[in-house]
């Protein structure tokens, strides 16, 4: 046996301690589809964050080891308030989340008093707490369509809110937020893409630029894209999204050939989780996410109305 552990890869023998903790502490291992490909591997569950919110407010375990980015293992919190919340990579921010902040928030809904807010998931506890209800993009036209307002202030993403506004007569007033993974994909880039693969079926995020979701045949959050690759006959897709989507479509479809719309849509802070760090956050119960509980109970409530919608 001592043969063998040292002969062992690294990247083995840490995938073997990691589940050896795991199973010492009841943990749950989630991940973001744009997770590095080992991640991927290593995790109990893959799935975009409407999946994953679901699967940290209803897994039986005591321990949720959250493969993201900080907003995503702050909903698990607040969904999970009783459960011990990691985040193995204690520095992965998403950037447009912190585009827009609670006392912004409340500026704007003192000046339009009648308008509902709605934030996607893609935003810190303190704007869920100022808010409605939440959306995440495979859900925002349904959540959008709920409300009985006619006024609808949606943060932080430009891009989704004027997506939205396409399938509703509601006035939809998006805050300047976006993504800089999926705001970069330009029509050049679409054009380029179908120059190289002209029998390929292009399928573009709702948080690409509208004149990007004009030219693509499908419009998916992560979760769709793979659902309806899975199911097409067609054989051959350009992926208008993060990257690291690609290994979870290669594994769920293997038959099916895939290309990125760009080779540049890469969120470092998605990458910035790896097996080193998961086992170190499994060893030292660290670095947690904890939320206070009055803003954890207001947030709980716009999620909450999000999961029944």
């Amino acid at each position: 046996m001592a043969y063998k552990e040292k002969t062992m890869p690294h990247s083995e023998r840490l995938k073997e301690r990691i589940q050896k903790l795991k199973a010492e502490n009841n943990a749950v291992i989630l991940a973001h589809n744009y997770q590095i490909e080992e991640v991927q591997e290593i995790a109990d569950f893959t799935g975009d964050s409407l999946e994953l919110a679901r699967k940290a407010a209803n897994y039986d375990a005591d321990v949720i080891v959250f493969c993201g980015v900080d907003f995503m293992a702050e909903t698990a919190a607040i969904l999970s308030p009783e459960k011990t919340v990691l985040l193995p990579a204690e520095q992965a921010n998403c950037p447009m989340a912190d585009m827009i902040t609670a006392g912004e928030l409340r500026v704007l809904k003192q000046r339009f008093p009648d308008a509902a807010v709605v934030c996607y998931v893609n935003t810190t506890a303190e704007v869920k707490a100022e808010s409605d209800i939440c959306c995440t993009s495979s859900n925002a036209v349904k959540v959008v369509q709920s409300l009985d307002a006619d006024q609808i202030i949606f943060v932080p993403d430009r891009n989704l809110g004027n997506y939205v506004s396409l399938f509703t007569d509601k006035n939809i007033m998006p805050w300047e937020g976006f993504c800089f993974v999926h705001d970069r994909i330009t029509p050049d880039d679409v054009n380029k893409a179908r120059e190289l693969h002209p029998d390929a079926e292009i399928l573009v995020h709702p948080e690409c630029r509208a004149e990007v979701v004009d030219m693509a045949e499908k419009v998916a959050s992560t979760s769709g894209m793979i659902e309806y690759v899975c199911q097409s006959r067609k054989q051959e897709f350009i992926i208008g999204t993060e990257i690291g989507i690609l290994h979870r479509i290669k594994k769920d479809c293997p038959d099916k050939i895939c290309y990125p719309l760009s080779s540049h849509a890469i969120c470092t802070n998605m990458k910035m989780t790896d097996l080193t760090k998961i086992c170190n956050s499994l060893q030292k119960m660290s670095p947690r996410i904890t939320i206070p509980g009055e803003i954890g109970d207001r947030a709980r409530l716009a999620i909450q109305r999000m999961l029944d919608v």
